[in-house]
């Protein structure tokens, strides 16, 4: 059973990937913020810092316990192909370092961030997207999220706002996390046209999740979908998605962004080719683990943001989905209320 929480997300190799973000602030901080010995490390997915999408709704609330709190942080990130046996290491490096509490960003982390928990029983552990048996203990809190919720949303205004029903999904990595959301974008479109036709294309195939961090793979299949007839395109797919805004941009289509409100956070020259994006407050969840951490109310187990509490939503940013807002707030309600309930797979 879920908890739901309420609220208002080689040792070469490692030691490359254990540098700080090249912000100046990235293990320092802020001067307005009140003093805590707290120390918080964040090994994020591929792409890391930057990917305008996953990664980065996870570094804002980073940014945020670095302001709000003044806890002390350090960050690193994966790189596409290493093993578990990497992704241990940069975590026991930060431990080793003094950064006690760490947040993995992506289910890739789950064999490591077990493995490192198990061998550091005084340190605390968040995972991101992942509660399997690997990634559970008394020490690891697993912050998940009802992306499929979310994506109904968003496939309910693809429906909407299509003018030739047919549409599209760009997954960065065929794996069940991103099949939930497929499953919940094409729940939402068929829920307002039965009939919609939907392509779908996943990127790369496990262990490869280069396609978290492709532009190249991310406009190349969103090319194909909007010569083959599909006006809107929803990606999840990370950084790869800058490739299927390019590609909108070019087609003269539009497409839909993913986990941040990328009308907001993609390069500008794509924002207004943007429907609205399947808002996954990746932020929300590591803020609220640091923040128990600092207030000495830290609890191991699995914590389940959803639209009922508010750890998924849509974007409204550019006012493209304006005419349509009753009628997405109206479904919004009816799975909140339970009167709809979206697959997950």
């Amino acid at each position: 059973m879920r908890q739901v929480m309420k609220i208002a997300i080689a040792a070469t190799a490692a030691a490359l990937a254990l540098t700080a973000c090249s912000s100046p602030t990235a293990t320092t901080t802020s001067s307005s913020a009140p003093k805590t010995a707290i120390k918080v490390g964040m090994a994020y997915d591929v792409g890391g810092r930057g990917d305008q999408s996953f990664n980065d709704s996870a570094a804002a609330g980073l940014d945020k316990a670095k302001a709000d709190l003044g806890v002390e942080t350090k960050e690193a990130s994966a790189a596409n192909g290493e093993s578990d046996a990497n992704k241990q290491e940069r975590l026991q490096q930060l431990v080793d370092a003094g950064y006690t509490n760490i947040v993995a960003v992506g289910f890739a982390y789950a064999n490591a961030v077990g493995a490192a928990a198990k061998a550091n029983p005084n340190a605390k552990f968040a995972i991101v997207d992942d509660a399997s048996d690997a990634s559970k203990g008394s020490n690891i809190e697993n912050i998940v999220f009802a992306e499929n919720e979310g994506s109904f949303l968003v496939g309910a205004a693809a429906a909407l706002k299509s003018t030739t029903g047919h549409i599209g999904f760009v997954g960065g990595v065929e794996t069940d996390l991103i099949k939930k959301f497929y499953a919940g974008f094409a729940a939402g479109a068929q829920k307002v046209k039965a009939d919609i036709k939907i392509d779908v294309k996943y990127l790369t195939q496990p262990p490869d999740f280069s396609g978290f961090a492709s532009v190249d793979k991310g406009k190349t299949a969103a090319e194909g979908m909007y010569q083959n007839g599909a006006d809107i395109v929803y990606h999840a797919a990370g950084g790869s998605g800058g490739g299927v805004f390019t590609a909108a941009k070019a087609a003269g289509k539009l497409a839909i962004g993913v986990d941040a409100d990328q009308a907001l956070t993609a390069a500008a020259d794509v924002r207004s080719v943007i429907l609205t994006s399947m808002l996954k407050k990746v932020n929300v969840g590591v803020y609220d683990f640091i923040n128990s951490v600092v207030k000495g109310s830290f609890t191991a187990g699995v914590k389940t943001f959803d639209l009922k509490s508010g750890g998924v939503d849509y974007a409204t940013t550019g006012g493209k989905v304006d005419d349509i807002k009753t009628k997405l707030d109206d479904f919004k309600q009816q799975i909140i209320d339970g009167k709809i309930t979206v697959p997950a797979k």
